[in-house]
């Protein structure tokens, strides 16, 4: 088996819970989805032999449809703010994700064999302070094979938005690490808003 093609839904979902089921269960015809802020918090309690309670079990939203890919956090402040779900039905290319090159709550590495070649795709998250951007910036990561890099990287630029007039050196920083490998900005078939503003007045 081949992929000739991959159909990548991508989204933040704002920790919400209803959101990321509702992809899961309507999107079944894309083969990845990234999910930026995804929900974390208590799945189920575990026994535990210092606390008569249990344990709480944290995690996020499963689907048998579809194979879950998410850092482990280090504590609860730690929590990932990006997860990817594989559809099933491509798990036999060996999909596997890489904290051994890219350990960072923010940035979800994941290889995959095709034809024999590993390819790699990344989610990324990057906030308002742009943490996950500064990180790839200032590490030295060297991959080679990689499809896409893809997420929410909270900046408004004159390069992706014609109705806004301002360019962003962050921006800059962005096209620096896709450069470095070897990426090139796409442009969208069909133009359209990639966030919807929660404020009334303010622009799309």
């Amino acid at each position: 088996m081949i992929i000739r093609d991959l159909r990548i839904f991508s989204q933040n979902i704002q920790k919400n819970s209803f959101i990321v089921n509702t992809i899961l269960e309507t999107q079944i015809q894309f083969d990845i989805i990234f999910i930026q802020e995804p929900p974390w918090s208590k799945i189920y309690k575990i026994p535990s032999s210092l606390n008569c309670k249990g344990k709480a079990l944290m995690g996020t939203t499963y689907h048998p449809n579809w194979l879950l890919f998410t850092r482990t956090p280090s504590d609860r402040s730690d929590s990932p703010r990006v997860i990817a779900y594989i559809n099933i039905h491509l798990s036999s290319f060996r999909f596997s994700l890489h904290n051994d090159i890219i350990n960072h709550r923010d940035i979800l590495l994941i290889s995959f064999l095709n034809n024999h070649i590993c390819y790699y795709i990344m989610n990324i998250y990057s906030d308002s302070s742009h943490m996950a951007l500064k990180y790839l910036k200032d590490t030295e990561v060297y991959i080679d094979n990689i499809l896409i890099m893809t997420g929410d990287f909270n900046i408004r630029d004159s390069l992706w938005d014609i109705s806004f007039p301002h360019h962003s050196s962050i921006s800059d920083n962005l096209l620096i690490i896709a450069d470095s490998f070897n990426l090139a900005l796409s442009i969208p078939t069909n133009p359209c808003p990639t966030r919807y503003s929660d404020t009334a007045g303010e622009a799309n």
